[in-house]
């Protein structure tokens, strides 16, 4: 199956941002030493009193005072490209793990096959992520820091509690004539039906603290909102992919000990294992 899909995470990742409705510039309100508006009125040309506005803006001008709007627009275009980049990176970085993907480890009993938390491993998704993510800025650069490494950090948890739950992927060996299997790939299976211990980890809350965190800096601008918002999308995009990644390749392979012709032509696999490579989770 297809990974993650760059635009959709994109887009969910806009729609969660721009439900913050962040209005620039912030805290903004009529001049103190300006009751009635007129000073304020007549600093500006007519024309710069109310100008139009997009309302698909990631951010929302305090008041239609094209300074406002400008302000508005401004951050808009940046924070717009930032999302961009920090969403390729990440299906990038996602894309090159599943490539790499592989399950080891297993126990192939009958048609079961069994595998303890663990048994799915992949590299690590940071230095992934850091290759292709926005870095030109120093802003830029340390978010995608905080992203990447708490990212990778909530995904490795996730992978290191993967298991394989004696699901049925080999129904010829439930009966296979002769001494010694060979190695057969597995029933494809959707990801989701590996269970893992550290699934959580991969919710928005947890996510967003964790780069919040690996931040260390509170008085970033709007850096809440821009990790809640990835945090948001990729934690959709995750659950969606689980159900549609599938597992498949997987060659197991195993001994009959039962088997004895011609009394015995056939008989269960005991004690099995799998093949170890890469492109357990490939397309």
């Amino acid at each position: 199956m297809p990974g993650p899909q760059p635009m959709q995470l994109k887009q969910l990742v806009k729609a969660a941002f721009k439900a913050h409705a962040i209005a620039l510039p912030t805290d903004w309100k009529q001049p103190s030493g300006d009751p009635d508006g007129k000073q304020y009125v007549d600093a500006f040309k007519m024309g710069e009193h109310a100008v139009p506005f997009s309302p698909t803006m990631l951010f929302i001008p305090a008041t239609p005072n094209k300074f406002h709007v400008d302000a508005a627009k401004k951050s808009h275009n940046e924070f717009e490209a930032y999302i961009d980049g920090i969403c390729d990176a990440i299906c990038n970085a996602w894309n090159i793990w599943r490539a790499q993907a592989k399950f080891q480890n297993l126990k192939v009993m009958a048609v079961s096959a069994i595998g303890a938390p663990g048994c799915l491993k992949g590299p690590k998704l940071e230095n992934l992520i850091m290759m292709t993510a926005p870095k030109s800025k120093p802003a830029e650069l340390d978010y995608s820091k905080a992203i990447a490494k708490h990212l990778s950090k909530a995904w490795a948890q996730w992978q290191d509690g993967v298991a394989v739950p004696g699901l049925p992927w080999y129904p010829a060996f439930a009966a296979f004539p002769g001494p010694q299997a060979p190695p057969m790939p597995n029933i494809p299976t959707p990801l989701i039906a590996c269970p893992s211990t550290g699934m959580a980890e991969m919710t928005p809350a947890k996510l967003k603290k964790g780069m919040c965190d690996a931040l260390g800096d509170s008085g970033a601008m709007h850096h809440k909102e821009l990790f809640d918002s990835v945090a948001k999308g990729v934690a959709a995009v995750f659950i969606q992919w689980l159900g549609t990644q599938q597992v498949m390749n997987v060659l197991g392979k195993g001994p009959i000990p039962t088997f004895a012709p011609p009394f015995v032509p056939v008989g269960p696999v005991v004690a099995g294992d799998n093949i170890a490579v890469p492109g357990h989770l490939a397309v």
